[in-house]
């Protein structure tokens, strides 16, 4: 089973080819991880990957209730209690650096307005710290200077991380979030240096790359895209040509991985843009890794790696709800009976352990029948 074969991901060797995909759980109060979110992560150690749920640069980058930062101190120390448990349990675990840019809320900034590259709003609600869903808000657009500043949060961000103890990081550029929003024609309508054509469109991610990259080596820093899916309302009136380019660019730095996020009908995303072949732009555009992500199971995921356009699969639901996924598919792979919990929906957000770390781990009761059949 190709799904649970080793592979080498840069300087690391992974034991399968199961990631963790970032899950925002919004537990995490005043940004700061939690003390279960160890044990969260630590639970899901077997994966061959483990990509932490986005984590702000910057409290302007925040645009979700209790979601972590790695912007101070305080988190720094908090997510050194995260790593140093999944490593002592045998993972590897990046972070996942963001910025969510309008996809936010002046109720988390003291009253200022989010920030994009344009002053248009983005589509849909947003949530406030109180967990109530408002009508976005037309942002401010970043000046030069402000986007500078932007650039160096990514840096200083990068540099925590490290300081944090993670095997590497992951550059959050997909699902609407602000660097998507300078990609995408939709939502980036400056006339200076950040717009217009595409090479200027892709200058803003040119540069946060850039300085991530002036604190990790290549081959520990990957980057995740959504290929124009329309997400929180950010279009583009040609994603193939965008993102064909974005992804070459990271070819180009000479990133480890790219991560792309199809269109699924599993989760719902289907996007305006549902005939894009997401993981086949994936493996035209770049030498590096690809992870392929949304809405596989085992089936489909052992089905796109057997392709050969896909490295690596990421699972979100099936390995929230179940900490031991690629053991309970290893055993379903031998012909045992370990059946997947079903995540509870009404507890993906906020809340304490109750569908955080209380998932329960496969009893192995298929191993023993096995055994006394034998």
């Amino acid at each position: 089973m190709t799904l649970l074969t080793p592979f080498d991901l840069g300087p690391l060797t992974l034991p399968n080819r199961m990631v963790l995909a970032p899950l925002t759980r919004s537990r995490h109060a005043e940004t700061v991880p939690n003390d279960l979110a160890p044990t969260y992560y630590a639970q899901r150690a077997s994966g061959g990957l483990l990509i932490a749920e986005a984590t702000q640069v910057t409290p302007r980058g925040q645009g979700y209730p209790d979601t972590p930062g790695i912007h101070n101190d305080a988190q720094v120390e908090a997510w050194k209690k995260v790593t140093d448990t999944v490593h002592a349990a045998g993972g590897r675990i990046f972070l996942q650096l963001w910025h969510v840019g309008r996809v936010s809320h002046s109720s988390y900034h003291g009253g200022d307005l989010p920030v994009a590259p344009s002053p248009l709003a983005a589509t849909g609600k947003a949530m406030t710290p109180s967990f109530e869903f408002v009508d976005f808000e037309t942002p401010h657009a970043l000046t030069p200077e402000e986007i500078a500043e932007t650039v160096e949060a990514y840096r200083e961000g990068a540099r925590r991380a490290q300081e944090a103890g993670f095997d590497g990081v992951e550059i959050h550029a997909a699902n609407g979030y602000l660097i998507e929003q300078f990609l995408s024609t939709g939502s980036n309508e400056r006339t200076d240096a950040y717009g217009g054509s595409l090479e200027n469109r892709l200058r803003f991610l040119d540069e946060v790359t850039e300085a991530v990259l002036s604190v990790w080596p290549a081959d520990r820093v990957g980057i995740r895209f959504s290929f124009g899916l329309g997400t929180n309302g950010v279009h583009d009136a040609n994603p193939a040509e965008t993102f064909a380019a974005a992804t070459r660019r990271m070819r180009d730095a000479g990133l480890v991985y790219v991560h792309g996020v199809r269109p699924n009908t599993h989760s719902g995303n289907t996007g305006e843009n549902g005939d894009l072949d997401v993981v086949k732009l994936m493996r035209d555009n770049f030498d590096g890794a690809v992870i392929a992500n949304a809405g596989y199971d085992r089936a489909s995921g052992e089905a796109e790696l057997e392709s050969g356009n896909a490295d690596l699969v990421a699972y979100g639901r099936p390995f929230l709800a179940n900490p031991d996924l690629p053991i309970r598919f290893a055993a379903q792979a031998a012909g045992l009976d370990a059946p997947l919990n079903e995540p509870d929906q009404s507890t993906f957000y906020g809340g304490g352990a109750e569908g955080y770390t209380d998932y329960p781990i496969w009893d192995g009761v298929g191993v023993l029948e096995a055994e006394e059949a034998a």
